[in-house]
């Protein structure tokens, strides 16, 4: 099991499709160096810091997870006060079949 504490990425951008994205390439990297990759994440939490961004961060993260075969279970919710002021806060377990 790998398990990823929650990523973010207040760098990316202001806004949450930039920080989706910045949360996902910091995720791919981290996944990279444990050696495995995105199709081993069975599970996905994602944290808004407004619940009204879910279609922002769903249109990235609906990219990401769009070339996976088994798509991980996921749970998104509002979260206020997230770390650095960050918009999108992403937690993810994998499995290492290898």
């Amino acid at each position: 099991m790998i398990w990823l504490s929650g990523q973010i990425d207040v760098e990316a951008g202001d806004d949450t499709a930039s920080q989706t994205a910045g949360a996902l390439a910091k995720i791919d990297a981290l996944l990279q160096a444990a050696g495995v990759t995105k199709d081993s994440v069975c599970f996905a939490q994602v944290l808004l810091d407004d619940i009204g961004d879910f279609q922002a961060m769903n249109e990235v993260y609906g990219a990401w997870v769009e070339s996976m075969e088994v798509k991980p279970a996921r749970a998104a919710f509002e979260a206020g006060a997230l770390p650095a002021g960050a918009k999108v806060e992403i937690v993810v377990q994998a499995i290492d079949s290898n």
